[in-house]
Formats: structure tokens, sequence, C-alpha cells
């Protein structure tokens, strides 16, 4: 796939066929773009019809362009060509390899450093409380483990300048911390979420229902001063769990 400077998503129907709200919506990089609505809303549809580049072949009809113009068939259905980086909620390792064997393979196929095995482990033991060693086999990572760990994959090791994420505050990692971190390096990211902190660290939020996108939002300045409030709390409950974790009481509450 060519350098990319624009994602566009053109609009299509709904579950009811109804025509959706929004027209088109063009993503830059840099930007982090949030994706909200009610469980069953069509946030995860519209993930798929990003990953799949979707030309009107999909249930909502929508399409998916790069840089104004359709994408060949060939990056659309050859995953070397495509390079779009998901990271799910729900994902386990099947491969019978360590953490070591499996990050220098992936190293090795995208030119990387030697180096890069080591900086991909640092940077996932950042993201979990789990601490991840070269050695342990991928089918025993916790959930958290290897979420963090493919958070980090994608960062160093993966060169798509597209990422698309759902719903990482599941994950079991530090969720404001993991999305800086895809964000980085002009990427354009869309994040599923739930979470009323991730969906105000992003830039604007697509507004989904009944399977259509019916808005799209872009986040205030008294929205922003709310997110920092909102963080400030977040980061009070990631020290209480952890504590809990560790086998602490928690008898006084503490100052946010």
């Amino acid at each position: 796939m060519q350098d990319i400077h624009e994602l566009t998503i053109i609009c299509g129907i709904d579950k009811s066929g109804a025509k959706e709200d929004v027209e088109k919506i063009r993503i830059c990089p840099g930007e982090i773009i949030g994706i909200v609505g009610p469980t069953g809303s069509g946030k995860s549809t519209l993930i798929c019809d990003i990953e799949q580049l979707s030309q009107g072949d999909t249930p909502t009809r929508r399409k998916i362009l790069i840089n104004g113009k359709a994408p060949s068939r060939d990056i659309r259905t050859d995953p070397r060509k495509k390079r779009i980086a998901q990271l799910s909620q729900n994902m386990h390792f099947l491969a019978d390899m360590t953490v070591e064997e499996f990050l220098r393979m992936h190293a090795k196929s995208r030119n990387r450093n030697s180096d890069t095995v080591e900086r991909v482990i640092d940077i996932a033991n950042t993201l979990t409380g789990e601490s991840i060693q070269p050695g342990h086999q991928l089918t025993i990572l916790s959930g958290g483990q290897s979420r963090a760990l493919m958070a980090a994959d994608i960062a160093v090791i993966s060169d798509s300048p597209i990422v698309l994420i759902d719903e990482i505050e599941n994950a079991g990692i530090k969720k404001q911390e993991a999305l800086k971190l895809l964000a980085a390096e002009g990427k354009i990211v869309l994040v599923v979420t739930h979470d009323p902190v991730l969906a105000l660290m992003t830039k604007r939020r697509i507004v989904m229902r009944n399977g259509g996108i019916r808005q799209v939002i872009t986040t205030s300045a008294g929205e922003m001063n709310v997110c920092t409030e909102l963080v400030k709390l977040d980061n009070y409950m990631m020290s209480l769990r952890n504590t809990i974790r560790q086998g602490g009481l928690v008898e006084e509450a503490g100052v946010i």
C-alpha cells in the first residue's frame, strides 16, 4: 500500500436500510478517532468495513477510499499489501513458540534491527502488570500480557499506517498508555470504546446507532477539561487495582 495521507469513509445504510446521517468522513495521519454507541449499534461492523477496505460489497454498502481512490483488488486481498493492523479485545496466540522466537521471526520479516525484540518486550512490560519474559511460551500468556505484547509489536515492528482498536479498555492493560503508544508516529487510529476517558482523548468521535453512523462530534475544549479530571480519577482507580492485586489493603480514600 502506498503512503497514506487520507482515509475516507463513504457512508452507506443502517440495519433498517435507511441512509446513514453522514455522507463521508475524512481522516488524516496522526488523528485518533473514537467510535462510540450502544452494544449492537454497529461499531465493530464499521471496523470490519475499514479492515476489509469494503467497496459497497458488505451489508452496510460503505466504501473505504485510500488517498481519495478505491484500493485495487490485490491491496484488498493480499495481507502483505493491506498494512492495516487490528488489536481486538478477543485474541489468543496459537503458535507453539516463545515470545522471543515469535518477535524475532516477525522482526526479520519486516527487516527490523536485532535489538527490536528487547525493545518490544520492554514496552509491553510498561503496559501490563504481569511481567513478560523472552522465554515465555506464547500460549501461556494471559489475556492482558497477550494484548500488551501485540500493542508493542504493532507500534515497533509493524509499519501499518492504519491501526484499528476494539475496546482496549477490556484488555486488562494500561489503556491510556497503549492508545498514546499506538497513535504515535503519524498513524491513523480508530478506537471502538465505551470508556469516557478514551472517548474524550480522541480528536473526533463517530456516533453509531442501529448499525448506522449518526453524527461525528469534535471534542470541545470543555470536554478536554473534563478528560483531564477523568484521567486523574482513572489513574487513582488503577493504583487501587494494583494495590489490591498485590494483596494490599485499601482502608482510606486517597486524594484525587
